[in-house]
This record gives structure tokens, C-alpha cells and sequence, in this order.
């Protein structure tokens, strides 16, 4: 067990009056134990209590051979995995992460009729939002990967590869660059289709004039990386330059607005007046950004209705854009890492304008 993790989600159970919990997300058990674990549809499953005892229930198929510092509670396929759970639970209050499958845990609450059940999950996503030294060396491993990737997927732009091609092609250079594989699947969007935020890369091909959206990230080290760069094909608009420029502006005032002590609505505040101020207030259509580590997002987010404040150690996106139905969309995202004095960008690939040739 990575004891120092344990002992902060320990520290929040017993300051909540939570006597046990279980935890079945493989990233969080991934974030205690150092252990990958991706169980299919068998329940995998990390029981904590505040009494020290910390279990892990887990199908034979999947062989541990080191200590992990959890007591192994190994079941197989002929075996009622819950009920041998349920052995251990005790018939009280209960914390049980959000994406536990239901028939777990409606198998569980008909085994213990006296269970309490509340969702845990905010209780190791605090824990997890707050990187220590370890994560953030990764997390700027994986953004160096990013730079580089991105740099390399601009060059293969041209009219022969449509987005779909371009997404294959991105997956070769993260294996060339020994990274897993991606921490989200790419958005690659040419032209009007890089007016839909959320575009899922199709045929389309380049034509001159384009706007250019590359939304990737990669895993590598099981950490994930998360950047956007817009580029234009040929030429640009004049229209086109004011919306990249107003872009730029929003992402530069995003990150100069983190320090600790901000709420991440006045980081939201900071972007979003930029592009209102420029006239495009309607167009940007989504929140600022959103906290990235073992998953691509993760709690909280930076978003106009979170007042929470921004902690040393938080790792998250800044990532304002403009979206103009049937023309042109423009996104640039950095990631940043809050520092005691503010904020340091994990990207360095450059946001100047660029006209690919």
C-alpha cells in the first residue's frame, strides 16, 4: 500500500464518521496500492476500515505475486464472490465509490439488510486531487510525451489524410514515444467540424482555409496527458486570426488566474471574460477545464459553479474556445499544476499562430 495515500483517505473516513469503506474503481485501487488490476466483469473490490484491516477480494484469474500490503482475499468463477464479501462488511454505515455495479451491490445490500450505504467516492477523489511529488514527475513526464506528439502530428497534417487517418496515425507516434496508449480517444477536427466540441473524427478531409483542432492525450506510466493546439490549413481568415487571437487571451488570463486561495469559478471567470469582452461570449460553450491525474477527468472541475479553492499539488486543464456553427472552431489547452505561488504549465509546445503548409 502506498501508506501515505492510505493514511489521508483513513483521515478523511474517521473525519466523516466512517468506520469502513469499499473501493472498486481500478484507479483509485491503482492510486493505493500501485497495482493495475482490470477485472472484466468479476468484482474487484478494496474493503478499508479505520481499524487498519485493509482487503483485497479478487478472481483467481488475476494472480498477484507481491505484497501489496493488503491482505488477499482470492475467490473463482464457481464461487459467490459477494457473500464472501459480505462476511467482512460489517452491518453499518458503509462508503461505497459511485461506479460499483449495481448487481454487486444490490447483491450485497440483500446479504446485509442493516447496511447504511453512502457514496464514498468524494472521500478518495479529495485525496486523489491533491498530487504528491511522485505524480506530478509523472504527470510532466506525460505532458513532454504530449509536446512532442502533437509537433510530430502537425507535420503529417495534409488533404490526402482525412481525421479518422490522422487519428491512427497519432496512435503509431505515441508508440513510437513508448507511451501506453491513449488516455482519451483523440478529437481531430478539420474546419466546420472543429465547431462541435465534442466531434468524433469522421471522413472529412483538409481543405485550405481550415482550422485545425488536435484535442490528444496519452498514458503513459498510467498517468494521463490532455492538450489542444489549433492550427490552419494554407490560410487563415482574418476572422479566423481575431478568434485564435481572443482564444490565446482567455488561455493566458485561465492560467495567470491560478494560485491557491482562487476559486476555480473565478479561473472559469478569468477565461470566460476574455471571449465575452471579444464578443463571443455565446460560443464558448463548455467549463474552463477539469482536473486530470490517473484519469483523463477527475474531481473537481473548473467550471463557472464550483467555488472551490485551488490547493497546491491540483492538477488541471485550461481550455477556453470558440465554436462558430457551419465555419471554424478554435480550442488551446494547457495543463497546469498549482504551485505555492501559482501555477506552472506542464505544456510547451508553442500557441503562436501557425499556417501548415
Amino acid at each position: 500500500m502506498k501508506k501515505e495515500r492510505l493514511n489521508k483517505l483513513l483521515n478523511k473516513m474517521k473525519n466523516n464518521s466512517i468506520e469502513q469503506m469499499i473501493i472498486s474503481s481500478p484507479a483509485s485501487i491503482f492510486y493505493l496500492t500501485g497495482k493495475w488490476i482490470e477485472p472484466g466483469e468479476r468484482m474487484l473490490v478494496l474493503y478499508i476500515n479505520t481499524d487498519g484491516s485493509c482487503k483485497l477480494y479478487i478472481n483467481a484469474l488475476f494472480p498477484i505475486e507481491e505484497d501489496l500490503g493488503a491482505e488477499l482475499v482470492v475467490y473463482n468463477d464457481t464461487e459467490d464472490s459477494v457473500k464472501i464479501l459480505a462476511e467482512t462488511v460489517e452491518n453499518k454505515k458503509l462508503a461505497v465509490d459511485k461506479n460499483w455495479p449495481s448487481h454487486f451491490l444490490i447483491r450485497l445490500m440483500n446479504l446485509k439488510r442493516e447496511l447504511s450505504l453512502i457514496n464514498g467516492s468524494p472521500l478518495i477523489d479529495e485525496v486523489r486531487m491533491i498530487k504528491d511529488e511522485e505524480e506530478i514527475k509523472l504527470m510532466k513526464e506525460a505532458s513532454k510525451v504530449n509536446d512532442k506528439v502533437v509537433a510530430e502530428a502537425i507535420k503529417l497534417l495534409k488533404e490526402d489524410y482525412d481525421e479518422k487517418t490522422m487519428c491512427k496515425l497519432l496512435a503509431g507516434l505515441y508508440e513510437k514515444e513508448g507511451t501506453d496508449a491513449f488516455s482519451f480517444y483523440p478529437l481531430i477536427a478539420y474546419g466546420k467540424n472543429a465547431a462541435e466540441p465534442h466531434h468524433d473524427s469522421d471522413r472529412s478531409k483538409l481543405k485550405a482555409g481550415d482550422s485545425v483542432i488536435l484535442d490528444i492525450g496519452g498514458l503513459t506510466n498510467r498517468y494521463c496527458s490532455d492538450m489542444t493546439r489549433t492550427v490552419f490549413y494554407k490560410q487563415v481568415s482574418e476572422e479566423a486570426k481575431k478568434v485564435y487571437n481572443l482564444v490565446l487571451e482567455a488561455n493566458l488570463a485561465g492560467i495567470a488566474a491560478v494560485k491557491p486561495g482562487v476559486k476555480f469559478s473565478d479561473i472559469d471567470r478569468a477565461s470566460r471574460n476574455v471571449i465575452e469582452n471579444g464578443g463571443y461570449g455565446k460560443y464558448f460553450t463548455h467549463r474552463t477545464g477539469h482536473n486530470i491525474g490517473i484519469d483523463v477527468h477527475e474531481f473537481p472541475d473548473v467550471s463557472s459553479v464550483n467555488d472551490m479553492i485551488a490547493e497546491p499539488g491540483m492538477i488541471f486543464s485550461i481550455e477556453p474556445g470558440i465554436y462558430l456553427p457551419g465555419n471554424l472552431g478554435v480550442r488551446i489547452e494547457d495543463l497546469v499544476v498549482v504551485t505555492d505561488k501559482g501555477a506552472e504549465v506542464l505544456n510547451s509546445y508553442t500557441k503562436d499562430l501557425q499556417i501548415v503548409e
